[in-house]
């Protein structure tokens, strides 16, 4: 008992490290979405900042994941964190010269993203590492209230940081925190096991193959993956638009706001998992995609920024639900010697949505949606009517049709038996982990 205690002590360590960074990526996330928006009035300028932040990461967490099933965990945590401060030193350095555009923008947030990759698998791999199966919920949701900072402060702070200050001020915050994060990381390594380092020359193809092996030969997991990708690309027009949307009829402090207010949702979701964990995962993935597509169609429907707000903290409160219900059913399936190769290609997988919605997004509200729901647009005396016409108007359009086909995709998960046989599975797992620690007395005492 007193080691499991100590084990979830040290995952906590870990976890404010990298809550502490989430916050600084945050808020030059933010700063730089509306310092591209308000420099070119282009949401296609926005989406490609996004994409560029993404599209690397997601490329390579595959190789991240194999890494971090090859070396220490919790150095390729530190390489990943320090290394990713490159790509913000370049682009501080472009703005105190002047020379800070969207081609500088888009070069330095890959730069990040790059070494962001070794970062993620080798995170979520550690908390099988030090953690028992029951604990697991609870780490899940922690993680995600680590991951939702960037949304929960970050916003409000870059709102009223860019009133008083500039972009240079928080990409030299954002550097500061990441320094932080890796003192803090680099502290605790010594008392972490580091036990997942296998002896065998690495081959990274065939360990790559073998983590597709481990994803692919489980229907339920792939099954799971499948579905979270189909939903990722409608939360990626969601995450990409939200700010163009807004930025249109209100301001960067307004935005902010908006954006920190509607996250607390995602803050109550993960605090009630964490006293309360959840039991039925299949039920609840289904029930939380249904509810996520009703907030996001209502959050379309209007420029009230309180009605938006509203939704949006109802749609965040269903997001660790789910993904606390999807990454508890893939964890149980999956090996611990396989855990970081696994969760690399299911990263990438799962997230194929997001790289296409960022590419996309832009492109279609700019060029498409926008258009017809101007004065005189093609559906200005239709969906105009109940929506409004003007500016932003088109990107509330597509968050109401995104918003629809989330829903119908939470419906549809009902009747994947697949997904829900998936539950058992679940349970067993936490039955077996429990009887473990008898076992082993027993051979002590023999």
């Amino acid at each position: 008992m007193a080691e499991k205690s100590n084990n979830f002590s040290k995952f906590l360590v870990i976890w404010l490290g990298e809550f502490i960074s989430s916050i600084g990526s945050g808020l030059t996330a933010f700063a730089l979405g509306v310092y591209v928006f308000q420099t070119t009035g282009s949401a296609a300028a926005v989406s490609l900042t996004t994409l560029f932040a993404f599209l690397p990461t997601i490329m390579l967490n595959p190789v991240g994941g194999v890494l971090a099933d090859r070396y220490d965990r919790r150095l390729m945590m530190i390489c990943g964190d320090l290394f990713s401060a490159f790509g913000l030193v370049y682009m501080l350095i472009c703005f105190q010269t002047g020379g800070l555009g969207t081609l500088q923008i888009y070069i330095g947030v890959t730069i990040s993203a790059v070494f962001v990759a070794l970062l993620e698998p080798a995170y979520k791999a550690t908390i099988t590492d030090l953690l028992t199966p029951e604990e697991f919920s609870k780490a899940s949701s922690l993680m995600q209230l680590a991951a939702s900072s960037k949304y929960l402060l970050s916003p409000v702070l870059g709102g009223l940081l860019l009133s008083i200050t500039d972009v240079g001020t928080i990409l030299i915050i954002d550097i500061s925190t990441i320094i932080t994060t890796v003192i803090i990381v680099a502290f605790i390594r010594k008392s972490l096991p580091a036990e997942t380092k296998q002896k065998e020359k690495l081959q990274l193809l065939k360990d790559m193959k073998e983590g597709w092996d481990v994803v692919t030969g489980d229907r339920g997991v792939l099954a799971i993956v499948v579905l979270i990708s189909v939903s990722t690309f409608y939360l990626g027009l969601l995450q990409t638009l939200i700010s163009p949307m807004i930025l249109s009829f209100s301001n960067s402090k307004a935005l902010g706001m908006v954006e920190t207010i509607s996250a607390t949702g995602m803050l109550l979701g993960s605090f009630i998992i964490g006293i309360r964990p959840l039991k039925r995962y299949a039920s609840t993935m289904s029930t939380g995609f249904t509810l996520a597509g009703v907030f996001m169609a209502f959050l379309g429907t209007t420029i009230n920024l309180i009605l938006i707000t509203a939704a949006g903290f109802l749609f965040f409160c269903t997001l660790p639900y789910i993904n606390t219900s999807a990454d508890v059913m893939v964890r149980c399936r999956i090996p611990n010697e396989l855990q970081g190769r696994a969760w690399g290609l299911i990263s990438i997988l799962s997230q194929i949505g997001y790289i296409l919605a960022y590419a996309c997004a832009g492109i279609l509200a700019d060029n498409i949606f926008n258009p017809m729901l101007i004065e005189g647009g093609l559906l200005s005396g239709s969906t105009g009517r109940l929506i409004g016409v003007g500016p932003g108007r088109g990107i509330g359009f597509m968050l109401v049709i995104s918003g629809v086909l989330v829903a119908l995709l939470g419906f549809f998960m009902r009747s994947v038996k697949i997904i829900q046989g998936m539950e058992p599975a679940v349970n067993t797992r936490y039955s077996e982990h429990k009887q473990m620690p008898q076992k082993q007395s027993a051979k002590k005492g023999a």
